[in-house]
């Protein structure tokens, strides 16, 4: 891929009416991208329809939502919850009496992780095991949901299922060293994607981030034909990521974060829609900005794009509730610090040749280096530094805002689709806000 399809006008066009469906595929765990989605749903009088990924028992077992859970889900969510398990990955999925990959990776230290082995047909059993175990579920929500959604109504299908990471003691270690280390502490991306650890989490990755996508619409074709015959229709979305365009300069330019790690399963992820719209059904995964949550502040950095925003915000239009963003941000700061001044260091930052470096579109996603780690890092610390609190820090009130402007963007644009990958970047996040606050 060497071109970016971004959405630049504010969608208007609304499909979605009362007694539309509204169906979550993933569950709702506090407040993020999703929220968006489901207050636009809501606002267009559609009934909303969740998943659950299970729980575990003591013996790691999956399980349905016991009453308590399931009430909190659905109150949670403000709708029905299917109570079927739909845990993506299989890294604790095996055929019966063989271990798990977890239980394979649990002998792995840190000394020894890097010449560790896998059993690849041990492996791929699981894999096979675990995919046949989702597509089981799969099938049996949606022959639950199929009841739920009447004949010639729309549905539109959000995918929110991501990670996939397993969870073993030494990969804290070595993410610790990846995305937050420097200089002694430095550890290179490349060593942990050329280990077997590293080949075994991308695969989880695209099992939990990409291939459930496709096992959600091809799971739900049945319905999809049902409602198309009486006139309906149907529409999916998808959360990407794949670098953002933000102000440089004065002027919008891709940058992205890395490593991300999860960049391959992200590129699958897009490549399920393309396959999906050419067959003429409306898939489309919206590569949305970089912003704080709580599975992203592993990656030391990542935030850094997010104070862009605050020009954007006045370069595209902005007024009195645009300024008063500046002044929220203001007071959050040390006493006899500048907003200004921290800008002007993101600027500096940007502007550095080695950040100049990992702009490159067509390389994405680049393995990180022991320089970048200096100055984005560096950079991420010394800001965080500048702040009152950690605890009410400038990224956090941006991300809101990030997460405030796409969902009605995306729950408009699904409307009529105009690509099976688009990206939201600062310029038409920064126009969304400002037209309905200024």
């Amino acid at each position: 891929m060497t071109e970016i399809t971004s959405l630049r006008d504010i969608p208007k066009e609304n499909i979605f009416r009362k007694g539309d469906t509204f169906v979550l595929f993933g569950e709702l765990f506090g407040r993020g991208y999703v929220n968006g989605l489901l207050d636009e749903a809501r606002k267009a009088g559609m009934n909303i329809v969740g998943m659950t990924v299970g729980r575990r028992d003591e013996n790691l077992q999956l399980r349905p939502l016991d009453a308590e859970e399931l009430a909190t889900a659905e109150a949670n969510l403000g709708g029905r919850v299917i109570n079927v398990p739909l845990m993506a990955g299989f890294d604790l999925d095996a055929p019966d009496g063989e271990p798990t990959p977890t239980a394979l990776l649990a002998g792995m230290t840190l000394k020894s992780w890097q010449e560790d082995k896998l059993d690849w047909a041990q492996i791929e059993r699981c894999r096979a095991a675990g995919t046949a175990r989702f597509s089981a579920s799969v099938a049996k929500a949606m022959a639950e949901l199929d009841s739920l959604i009447p004949d010639g109504s729309n549905v539109y299908f959000a995918h929110t299922m991501a990670g996939g990471i397993p969870k073993v003691k030494v990969f804290l270690a070595i993410a610790n060293r990846i995305y937050k280390g420097r200089g002694e502490r430095f550890m290179s991306s490349r060593a942990l994607l050329d280990s077997d650890l590293g080949k075994l989490i991308l695969m989880n990755f695209d099992e939990v981030t990409a291939n459930t996508f496709q096992h959600l619409i091809d799971g739900s074709a049945a319905i999809r034909a049902r409602l198309e015959q009486q006139g309906g229709q149907a529409r999916y979305s998808a959360y990407g990521y794949h670098g953002t365009e933000i102000l440089i300069d004065d002027k919008y330019q891709w940058q992205t974060y890395s490593n991300y790690t999860q960049g391959r399963a992200k590129m699958r992820l897009e490549d399920v829609a393309k396959g999906a719209w050419a067959k003429g059904v409306k898939a489309s995964v919206f590569n949305c900005p970089e912003i704080r949550t709580n599975s992203s502040d592993i990656f030391a950095g990542v935030e850094l794009s997010l104070f862009p925003l605050l020009n954007a915000l006045k370069k595209e239009g902005g007024a009195a509730w645009s300024q008063q963003q500046w002044e929220v941000c203001q007071s959050l700061l040390e006493d006899g610090v500048s907003l200004q001044d921290l800008l002007d260091r993101i600027a500096a930052y940007n502007g550095d040749a080695t950040s100049v470096l990992f702009r490159n579109f067509a390389a994405w996603p680049m393995d990180n280096t022991p320089e970048l780690a200096e100055v984005m890092i560096g950079t991420s610390d010394g800001i965080t530094k500048l702040h009152k609190t950690r605890e009410a820090l400038i990224t956090d009130h941006l991300s809101s805002l990030v997460l405030e402007g796409t969902g009605p963007l995306m729950f408009h644009e699904m409307s009529a689709p105009r690509a099976p990958v688009i990206w939201l970047n600062h310029d038409i996040i920064a126009r969304q806000l400002n037209s309905v606050h200024n």
